[in-house]
């Protein structure tokens, strides 16, 4: 009765190639724009008749990357800096018993072509990659619960972070075509600060790099200014 096996219905072609930089929560980059690409035995529109009558819809998905690590019964939120440690189910940590993750996400619309089935998705907070396990509609009457209160996690996070882009990256961005919301992608992704809590209490001038889509991008960091540096094609 304690042992069973779950089958991924799908699988996410996310703009995030790596962990690194991916928001906490969804929903807080609405330009984050995915595609939820249904496996052979779910590649039937019967699947989702209906479903387009929903804004939102819940997905459950399996943290693939790190569900072979096991599992902690106690974490540090990066909600708190990492330096306070919370029992892992007061969290939305990724070392679960059974690395099982949640995101609530707009559902964009609905795309059946040459044979293949996939749902358009915003404010995504997925791995390129992350194996679907169920889809389910949103509810705003029984799912959006207006007196609920969150812990240490009751408002959205929020930073002080400015972004600022190079003339050669600004330029880059503007004469790209496959994606008009570049721009705003890369600012709101790095107005979220992705960087490890322990890098954010060091000062000076710190360097970074990331995969978004097809594009190495790097940008260094000084106190809370981000001055994205370079854009490249993979």
């Amino acid at each position: 009765m304690n042992d069973f096996q779950l089958t991924a219905i799908g699988h996410i072609q996310s703009p995030y190639k790596q962990k690194f930089a991916i928001p906490r929560q969804p929903r807080l980059v609405p330009q984050a724009k995915a595609k939820l690409v249904f496996a052979a035995d779910f590649n039937r529109e019967e699947f989702v008749r209906g479903l387009d009558e929903f804004s939102h819809i819940w997905l459950l998905f399996r943290f693939h990357e790190t569900a072979d690590k096991g599992y902690s019964a106690m974490v540090r939120p990066p909600r708190l800096g990492g330096n306070e440690r919370k029992g892992v189910f007061a969290t939305r940590a990724t070392f679960r018993p059974n690395a099982i993750g949640m995101s609530a996400v707009k559902l964009e619309g609905i795309e059946y072509k040459n044979g293949q089935l996939c749902l358009l998705l915003a404010g995504i907070d997925l791995l390129d990659g992350t194996p679907i396990l169920d889809i389910k509609p949103y509810l705003p009457y029984s799912d959006a619960m207006v007196d609920a209160t969150a812990g240490f996690a009751d408002t959205r996070p929020e930073t002080q972070m400015t972004v600022e882009f190079s003339s050669s990256v600004l330029e880059f961005i503007k004469h790209q075509t496959d994606y008009p919301d570049l721009h705003d992608f890369i600012n709101n992704v790095l107005k979220q600060d992705p960087r490890p809590a322990y890098k954010k209490q060091k000062e000076g001038e710190q360097s970074y790099g990331m995969t978004l889509y097809d594009f190495n991008i790097r940008w260094q960091v000084n106190g809370e200014h981000n001055y994205v540096t370079s854009i490249e094609k993979n």
